[in-house]
């Protein structure tokens, strides 16, 4: 039998469209966090070595080095933590949003 396309979607449940609008917000979610942490640690490091340590503060490559490491090791972890906090406010929504069901 041949079903029109109206009549096909009309019959989606609303549960099953939040379940897949669920999953886009998650993987969009983790696509955004995992930019961020591949990217603002490594672009932080190189910046800070070579803009703030050697060339305002004129420190010595070793030197420079170990703080652009510890700026670069600040970075995982405020990302991570605005991860863990997005996740969290995310999940409770749709915990919420369930109950009310």
């Amino acid at each position: 039998m041949f079903f029109p396309l109206s009549s096909v979607a009309l019959h989606v449940q609303p549960s099953e469209l939040r379940n897949e609008d669920s999953i886009t917000s998650t993987l969009k979610t983790l696509l955004v966090f995992t930019t961020l942490m591949i990217t603002l640690p490594i672009g932080l490091y190189f910046s800070s070595k070579s803009y703030a340590f050697e060339g305002t503060l004129g420190m010595p490559n070793r030197d420079s080095n170990f703080y652009a490491a510890i700026v670069a090791v600040v970075a995982v972890h405020v990302v991570l933590a605005f991860f863990l906090y997005v996740t969290w406010n995310e999940v409770s929504r749709q915990w919420r949003e369930g109950k009310q069901d």
